[in-house]
């Protein structure tokens, strides 16, 4: 079994596209969404607990039209409030987000 190496959450406050890139690395199957599976292993990365509860609760925040993905800016714009809210990422340069 292979390992990969993620980079990690830049510390301190992040731009919109450091958080996009570090959520970009986590995207498995390259389709341009991110999977509740997939954020959870974003989220056991930083070590965050119980990974698997945040990541069913991100998704849910995010999915706007209920795919059981992040996929568009509206739904990303979405993830970006949730990670402020719940996991304490400042994010900065949110422009109209």
């Amino acid at each position: 079994m292979a390992f990969m190496r993620y980079r990690a959450l830049p510390q301190g406050e992040l731009t919109v596209e450091e958080f996009r890139a570090w959520l970009a690395q986590f995207d498995a199957d390259r389709d341009g969404r991110i999977s509740r599976e997939e954020l959870q292993h974003a989220l056991r990365s930083i070590n965050v607990w119980f990974a698997w509860w945040k990541a069913r609760d991100g998704v849910r925040a995010a999915d706007a039209n209920r795919d059981g993905g992040v996929q568009g800016e509206d739904e990303v714009a979405r993830l970006f409030a949730f990670a402020q809210r719940h996991l304490h990422v400042k994010i900065t340069q949110l422009g109209y987000y």
